[in-house]
């Protein structure tokens, strides 16, 4: 690129010890509804996340002995500036990531804002335990510290919100961090950084990395100095990052994908779950670990669900991410898009139906969003359960449609995936609810809604969905150490 193209680029710096540092060596981003790079992204290794790990390591001491209250004003400081700037962060998460300016608006950057009030509230509230033996003259308790430095990993789909997900509560706790947000999606994180000074935030508390998985994220995982590592992203990188962390026995926490599945019985009400299960399968471009993509419905009601849902779903809206009037936003990148594209291929060639979406209807694109990386919702029917289509993660607008007839049925095929993250359940029946939601290998149940989160709940997933659980509760005893003290009086 000529030095003019060169200079209108935006160019991210790592931020170590409270100060931006230009970086060596850059990896280029692109804009994913154009299909230009629009931005330059350090491209980190050992040296940089050596020096963000020694600054951490440095501010540690002087942060873990600060009061949780203390702690606490800080977060909502933070929460309250990033709040103040709201629409900017969600101009560039659209633009970074491609989603919908709308959902940026209205799910990732307030999201993002409420994990720092979340944390910095419940932070307060915890209480440790304490029993008597009188017959030994002995009472015992338990104490809780921050383990150290933790090491953050986050994915590209919902960038801000995610990233902050673990470090609200990792600063909380009062562990200092080193972050790595995808290479993909890192401007939101980097604009972050800039508002970490003023709200209070000492140097070295949170430090940012940016990166590949391959090289900064590698280099962080194996650095011995950092105890804990919370990773959210695919199966595949958690399995490696088990490998590389075994040696020095390190807590992991990890929050991996999903194939879930939305099981609508005879007697749902399809008024509401016809808009929640389009929802449920298509925000975001079907790029949430939520995301429905296995919908179950029962043979009575099949053929008229069948005609509502797709109707519904070619009603959305796909194009630039930025006009407030579209639902479907560009996908991640043009890997990506062919890595979901092919899917949809593989399914017609097992002789599965596509009833609308990719290759079937026409995809009418804005002139400067030609090249983008766009796909229409699609819906697939008469899929093999034992088609990739239903056994592996898409992570796209894509959902497949299929028949079931009994509960014992579609229990034992819903379970038939090597994920457990999240289901849905449609249904009018109350002690049917229940007793499908007991046997669903899956970390979360919705019955009749869709992503309804109260955060003090643990959140993550069972089998190859990960290992652990965030929440109020659940992400204090992760980023603490406990110990029980025993006093003989």
């Amino acid at each position: 690129p000529t030095m003019a193209h060169s200079q209108a680029l935006l160019v991210l710096e790592n931020f170590i010890g409270g100060k931006f540092v230009p970086c060596s060596s850059y990896i280029d981003s692109y804009n994913p509804s154009t299909g230009d790079v629009y931005c330059r992204v350090p491209d980190s290794g050992k040296e940089e996340v050596e020096a963000a790990v020694k600054a951490a390591k440095d501010a540690f001491p002087i942060w873990s002995s600060k009061s949780p209250s203390e702690r606490s004003q800080i977060l909502n400081k933070l929460a309250d500036l990033i709040e103040r700037d709201l629409e900017a962060f969600a101009q560039a998460e659209s633009k970074d990531q491609g989603k919908t300016i709308t959902f940026a608006r209205t799910v990732d950057i307030p999201r993002a804002v409420h994990n720092f009030r979340f944390f910095a509230s419940s932070i307060l509230h915890h209480v440790t335990e304490c029993t008597e033996m009188p017959t030994m003259g002995c009472v015992h308790y338990t104490s809780r510290a921050p383990v150290g430095v933790a090491g953050l990993i986050s994915p590209w789909n919902l960038p801000l919100y995610l990233l902050t997900w673990k470090i609200a509560p990792a600063i909380a706790c009062g562990n200092t961090v080193v972050a790595k947000p995808s290479e993909m999606t890192s401007v939101t994180a980097w604009m972050m950084c800039k508002l970490l000074e003023k709200a209070g935030v000492p140097p070295g508390v949170v430090n940012v990395v940016f990166g590949t998985g391959s090289k900064a994220g590698e280099a962080l995982v194996c650095h011995p100095d950092v105890p804990l590592i919370s990773f959210t992203g695919s199966t595949l990188t958690a399995q490696r990052i088990t490998e590389r962390s075994a040696p020095h026995c390190k807590r992991l926490s990890l929050e991996l994908g999903g194939k879930n599945p939305a099981i609508i019985f005879d007697d749902a009400d399809l008024s509401q779950c016809i808009p929640t299960t389009v929802r449920s399968s298509f925000a975001n471009q079907g790029e949430i670990c939520l995301c429905t993509s296995r919908i179950f419905v029962q043979r009575g009601i099949y053929s008229e669900f069948l005609k509502r849902f797709v109707a519904e779903a070619k009603k959305w809206k796909t194009g630039n991410p930025s006009d407030p009037t579209v639902d479907v936003g560009a996908l991640i990148s043009k890997e990506h898009l062919e890595k979901v594209r092919n899917y949809v291929k593989k399914a017609q060639a097992e002789g599965a139906r596509v009833l609308c979406g990719e290759g079937v209807d026409p995809l009418a694109l804005p002139p400067g969003n030609q090249k983008g990386y766009f796909m229409l919702p699609t819906v697939i029917a008469e899929v093999k359960d034992e088609s990739c289509c239903m056994q592996e993660e898409i992570f796209g607008p894509v959902t497949c449609v299929v028949a079931f007839d009994t509960e014992e049925e579609v229990i034992t095929r819903a379970n038939g995936v090597k994920y457990g993250l999240a289901a849905t359940v449609w249904s009018g029946n109350v002690g049917r609810v229940h007793r499908v939601a007991h046997r669903l290998q899956s970390g979360l149940v919705w019955t009749n809604c869709w992503l309804v989160r109260d955060l003090n709940l643990p959140f993550g997933g069972m089998k190859a969905s990960g290992i652990g659980r965030e929440g109020a509760k659940d992400s204090y005893e992760f980023f603490t150490e406990v110990k029980t003290i025993t006093i003989k009086h």
